[in-house]
């Protein structure tokens, strides 16, 4: 059965769409067939891949409306994944989608001539709750929380469970939530470490392993349009989402039920990525 994960969190910058193409690069490197859809008219993960969203006929935005099929927008990407590709089109989507009955299924049921031909599904969330997060939400069968281990970011996770308990009930009985990932982790800082425990006793979320640290290096990845394990294979970073993706293709964070794993506390010295032999060099006017 295809894993279909959506990767949400209603605060920008905590890495999401990091998140997304490191881990589908990760299970891609596995030998996975792998497909990311870009839920966000920013179209970030689009950008990130290599494809430049102007230049784009056919995107998520047609698939959504029913004006084409899901296999017609699909792009094959450096980072050995396809890619369902998003442009600035789907910030109108959402308004167009709000007249249409059954409009929370209309990614499920594009979705469904995919599913046989991949083992998992990356769903990236725009950082909002509104109908293409409810979409992705209720085309998923788990939902991944990436979390910077600030205030801000903590705020965002009852909010969005809130949003999540009432999908459950109403367009997908089989959701689970798939636990918390520590993203741009500074495990110097008492608050980090503050943050990362009240997130795990307050809403009795399991906290992933391993912790992705903080790194320059994920800056970098995106202005040679390929995910981190290309430009940086041999860094913490890198290491850890393939630990992570590992996990995930195992099954480990499948079972709701499981119980809270212990908290991976990156060291200091692993908090910031060093230079690399392998790492890609990042022309300077692509990085304007």
């Amino acid at each position: 059965m295809t894993r279909i994960v959506a990767v949400a969190n209603q605060k920008g910058g905590v890495a999401k769409t990091t998140t997304v193409a490191s881990v589908g690069a990760a299970l891609a490197e596995m030998g996975r067939r792998v497909l990311l859809v870009d839920l966000d008219p920013q179209a970030c993960l689009t950008f990130s891949l290599g494809l430049d969203p102007d230049g784009l006929d056919l995107s998520l935005h047609e698939v959504l409306l029913g004006r084409i099929g899901a296999l017609m927008a699909v792009q094959r990407t450096a980072d050995g994944v396809d890619l369902m590709p998003a442009t600035i089109e789907l910030a109108g989507t959402e308004a167009q989608l709000l007249t249409r009955t059954g409009r929370e299924f209309a990614l499920k049921m594009a979705l469904e001539e995919l599913l046989p031909d991949y083992d998992d599904v990356l769903l990236d969330c725009s950082p909002s709750l509104g109908v293409l997060t409810i979409n992705a939400l209720t085309a998923a069968r788990h939902v991944l929380i990436p979390l910077q281990c600030e205030t801000l970011s903590h705020r965002g996770v009852g909010q969005l469970l809130d949003t999540v308990h009432d999908v459950q009930r109403l367009t997908n009985r089989t959701l689970s939530v798939m636990g918390v990932l520590p993203t741009l982790y500074d495990a110097r800082t008492t608050h980090a470490r503050a943050v990362l425990a009240d997130v795990s006793t307050r809403y009795s979320l399991r906290i992933l392993e391993p912790a992705i640290a903080k790194s320059v290096r994920f800056a970098e990845a995106p202005a040679v349009g390929r995910s981190i394990l290309a430009t940086s294979s041999r860094t913490p970073g890198a290491q850890a989402y393939r630990e992570f993706a590992r996990r995930v293709a195992s099954g480990a964070y499948d079972d709701p039920s499981a119980p809270v794993e212990r908290v991976n506390l990156v060291t200091p010295s692993e908090t910031f990525d060093a230079d690399t032999a392998d790492a890609i060099p990042v022309p300077v006017g692509e990085m304007m």
